[in-house]
């Protein structure tokens, strides 16, 4: 064997590593060029944090450019965070965008690269959330879907309601209890769906369609009780947003804390704080309708009592008027009558014949005013003062 040849098998055989040296070399490679760590920005997708730690992958899609890379969540560093991630009403979940810092490293025994996470950028999430929700916004108003569901004509008794909630949660319990109290009519009719995760906006979407279709429902409800932003992330999304835009009835929302308000709440026909403030804001529309009508009622009653009043006043003046136009008439009629008879007394025959004077009749009773209307043998009467007498015509000159 040459020296060359000895020299380079000399220089391969101290470039040759085992395994576990060249994991060891390339976590000292990487601790020696990136540091005690890094700063990484992406989405969450895979989290599964049901044990004391938790493990995701932060995924890139920059200009078409895929990448990931896995994170490892350790207990340590869990414990940590979780108060800094509460401050600001934070939850890491799928599809949170996320800067987080923590160190490369290389794990021999699977041979995989990996960051393990010691800390997180709130105010980045919390921008990209902010900045995701503004786009939201903007493109509801642009279409016109973001006023759509105000337009919605709300009945003045709204009793046949429709839920659409996690049957059996907090929120319905809240919301119910609330109904109960109040012993109004209320029919309400629950369309169940998960209000948190992934598959919340189309379970969502999908019961808001499916009372809206019913026809016999006055208005919708859609409650959730409180949680973090992540929590409540599935109600700033376009597909619950565009649902509330289509309902063809009002959309009532009770969405979270009372400092929560979620683009749901935004394009609703009337937003209310808490599942239960919504519970109270429909009785209180059933209790004002029945208010003003009982007033309206009263009022009715009132004007139609004055009303009566003074029509009886007028029968009353009328019926004293009437009573003196008889009473005037009578008197009248008593004094015409009196000169009626006081003349007929004046003509009565008899007074004229006690004076001297008689009346002649023939034989069939008509008074004799001329000597042409008898002849000799003719019989007569002729009436006196006080009687008659019956005689024979001897002579008419």
């Amino acid at each position: 064997m040459s020296d060359t040849e000895s020299l380079d098998e000399s220089m391969a055989e101290a470039g040759t590593f085992s395994v576990a040296e060249l994991a060891d070399a390339i976590n000292l490679s990487l601790r020696h060029g990136l540091g005690a760590g890094v700063w990484v920005r992406g989405e969450i997708q895979g989290f599964n944090g049901r044990g004391t730690h938790a493990y995701f992958r932060l995924v890139d899609d920059t200009d078409g450019v895929k990448a990931s890379i896995d994170v490892a969540w350790f207990a340590f560093q869990r414990s940590k965070l979780r108060p800094v991630l509460a401050r600001a009403g934070l939850e890491l979940a799928d599809g949170i965008k996320v800067r987080i810092f923590g160190a490369i490293d290389f794990y021999a025994p699977s041979g995989r690269l990996s960051l393990k996470m010691s800390d997180v950028d709130t105010r980045h999430t919390l921008g990209e959330l902010a900045l995701g929700r503004e786009a939201l916004v903007r493109r509801l108003r642009d279409s016109g879907r973001y006023d759509a569901n105000r337009q919605r004509i709300l009945p003045p008794v709204p009793l046949a309601v429709g839920v659409v909630t996690s049957i059996g949660s907090a929120a319905w319990h809240d919301f119910t209890a609330e109904i109960t109290r109040s012993e109004l009519g209320f029919h309400l009719v629950a369309a169940d769906a998960r209000v948190q995760g992934d598959e919340a906006p189309a379970m969502v979407s999908a019961a808001l369609d499916q009372l809206a279709a019913r026809g016999d429902l006055d208005a919708v409800v859609l409650i959730r009780g409180g949680g973090s932003k992540t929590d409540l992330a599935a109600f700033d999304t376009e597909v619950i947003a565009d649902a509330i835009a289509r309902c063809p009835l009002p959309v009532f929302t009770g969405i979270g804390h009372e400092i929560d308000v979620s683009v749901a709440d935004e394009v609703a026909h009337r937003s209310f704080k808490t599942p239960t403030a919504v519970a109270v804001g429909l009785v209180e529309q059933i209790r004002s309708f029945v208010d003003s009508s009982e007033n309206a009622w009263a009022r009715i009653a009132q004007r139609a009592g004055a009303l009566l009043d003074v029509a009886d006043a007028r029968v009353v003046a009328r019926r004293e008027e009437l009573a003196r136009r008889p009473i005037k008439a009578l008197d009248a009629a008593d004094r015409h009558l009196a000169s009626l008879e006081a003349q007929m007394r004046a003509h009565d025959p008899v007074r004229v014949m006690a004076r001297g004077w008689s009346i002649t009749r023939d034989a069939q009773g008509v008074i004799v005013t001329s000597t042409d209307q008898i002849a000799p043998g003719d019989e007569v009467t002729t009436s006196l003062a006080s009687g008659s007498f019956t005689s024979t015509v001897e002579e008419v000159t």
